[in-house]
């Protein structure tokens, strides 16, 4: 029940408390901090040299990031506090010694949550669907770099078995990595081999980039299940012996694929269908565009590009549970 007489800032945090408490968060009071009550801890206005930032992360004892809250009429604008939080992060905090900046900053009204990972190569923010868990932050750090960095060094390709138009892809899609561009298109006529350069991609980002896991989304089921076949009986460079592939997303109508390194040991468990509307949007993304594609014409966008199955399982795979 919403507490009486707030203000939209308060009732935003309240909404911020509620999804760091689904993430696993124990929300604190800065003045009763109590880092044997969990992984993570998240202290409200934990004091700085610049000010009490709205939220400090705590991982095993160890400071990783701050969140600056702001109202949900912000959403439009929640980009332009970015300097703000990133400030925080910057600053020296009380009770504790922290001689670098910590790499993780967040923006939230509580409905839109924008994140920045400080140690990619050019940090920038991008929106996510909620806080990332304590365990999956103390992963992170785990390694040297973050995911952005690894792609500054995945090797040159071999191009041994692909064809010409292949390796333009693959190595355009690399530079596109390289360069941090957030989004990449690859355009390949019938019969070029694209299932082919999506699965050496897929076993590039896997091997080399340290990637967790990918989601290969597609309108049909029996493309997804044609990617696994594919890689099932790939022998080149021994990408059998080193990937799996599990289905996810078990619709009529959505095919969802998810690869993953042999060695992970934990799969999403939450993809699924949930409701009639999503089952709605699947049969009207499929059935409709297919026919439309079948006379020649241009599917529709505005069906695929909704929050529905597609962008949940995208979600979903950012963060395990």
């Amino acid at each position: 029940m919403a507490k009486a007489n707030q203000n939209p800032e308060q009732k935003a945090r309240d909404n911020i408390d509620t999804m760091l408490e689904q993430a696993s968060w124990k929300v604190q009071e800065n003045k009763k901090i109590d880092f044997n009550a969990g992984q993570g801890i998240a202290v409200r206005e934990y004091p700085t040299d610049t000010g009490p930032a709205d939220y400090v992360l705590f991982v095993d004892r160890h400071a990783v990031g701050v969140i600056e809250a702001k109202p949900e009429d912000w959403g439009h604008k929640i980009t332009t506090v970015e300097d703000q939080s990133g400030a925080y992060a910057a600053a020296k905090l009380k009770w504790i010694t922290n001689s670098k900046p910590l790499p993780f900053a967040y923006e939230s009204t509580g409905v839109i949550t924008r994140f920045t990972d400080g140690r990619d190569p050019k940090p920038r923010s991008r929106e996510v669907f909620t806080f990332h868990r304590p365990e999956t932050m103390a992963e992170w750090l785990s390694k040297p770099k973050s995911l952005r960095a690894r792609l500054q060094d995945v090797p040159v390709l071999n191009p041994a078995g692909l064809r010409d138009c292949q390796i333009t892809a693959i190595k355009n899609l690399e530079t596109s990595f390289r360069d941090d561009r957030p989004r990449a298109l690859v355009q390949m006529a019938t019969g070029s081999g694209k299932t082919f350069a999506a699965i050496t991609s897929v076993y590039r980002l896997l091997k080399h980039g340290d990637a967790k896991r990918i989601l290969f989304l597609v309108d049909t089921k029996n493309l997804g299940e044609q990617a696994e076949q594919k890689q099932a009986h790939d022998k080149n460079r021994g990408r059998k012996k080193e990937l799996t592939a599990r289905r996810a997303a078990p619709g009529p109508y959505f095919g969802a694929t998810i690869w993953l390194p042999k060695t992970a040991r934990h799969w999403p468990r939450d993809i699924r269908y949930e409701g009639a509307a999503d089952a709605a949007l699947a049969r009207g993304s499929s059935g409709d565009g297919n026919r439309r594609h079948r006379r020649g014409l241009r599917p529709r966008r505005d069906r695929t590009e909704k929050s529905g199955p597609a962008k949940r399982a995208a979600g979903l795979l950012a963060e395990p549970r």
